[in-house]
């Protein structure tokens, strides 16, 4: 197979054509509790993105066959709880059987955590809790795409650093890949913009580094 490089031809690997189709790759996993602390359910999801700054914006994308879908739409609510690897059992557990049947905090062992600004709980066992406001629906031909506002934000405080700096490495996140779930390494490669830093900062943040290994 060859390419177009500045007019000259080039070889490249070769590739395997495919239908079109979702293949985007890694995805995050997240838990999204919805309804009340009296009447809640979880929906595991891996579509859901950030789509704004400021005011900050998310979206989670749900089939509308999905227990949860009526549930978000009515309250126009959710929260969004990442995942760490302990919680990926019953992560997988709350997307496969409805909420129609099982109460998923009860049967998972999950704890319910009052949110402050939406009637959702929170997930307690979730290192990070995203609470959402729906602010409008997308409506597609197979889901519908909650575009939600970030109305708070909790993080559990052993993962925040004396600096106020988060260390999502020690988290031990997952994320989904066509069928299977990982575990994302804390193996740090590089941080935004450090292609053309300046080697005196670079020299700087490698030893301010160093130091947190040692503590």
């Amino acid at each position: 197979m060859a390419g177009n490089n500045g007019g000259k031809e080039v070889k490249t690997a070769m590739k395997i054509d495919s239908k079109p189709g979702p293949l985007l790759a890694p995805l995050p996993t997240v838990m999204v509790s919805c309804g009340s602390m009296e009447e809640s359910n979880i929906i595991t999801i891996a579509w859901t993105g950030i789509i704004n700054s400021n005011p900050p914006m998310t979206y989670v994308s749900v089939q509308r066959s999905r227990h949860s879908h009526d549930i978000i739409e009515e309250s126009g609510e959710f929260v969004i709880n990442l995942v760490p690897a302990g919680l990926v059992k019953a992560m997988d557990f709350c997307g496969v059987r409805s909420g129609r049947d099982v109460d998923k905090f009860d049967s998972q062992g999950l704890t319910r955590a009052k949110a402050d600004t939406v009637s959702a709980p929170l997930i307690d066992e979730s290192p990070v809790n995203l609470e959402c406001k729906v602010k409008d629906i997308v409506r597609m031909q197979t889901h519908d795409m909650f575009m939600a506002e970030i109305t708070a934000v909790h993080i559990d405080e052993k993962y925040v650093d004396e600096k106020g700096a988060y260390d999502f490495g020690a988290m031990e996140l997952v994320a989904f890949n066509h069928g299977k779930y990982y575990k994302l390494e804390a193996e740090e490669l590089g941080s935004f913009g450090y292609s053309i830093m300046k080697p005196k900062t670079a020299k700087r943040r490698a030893a301010e580094k160093a130091r947190r290994k040692k503590k």
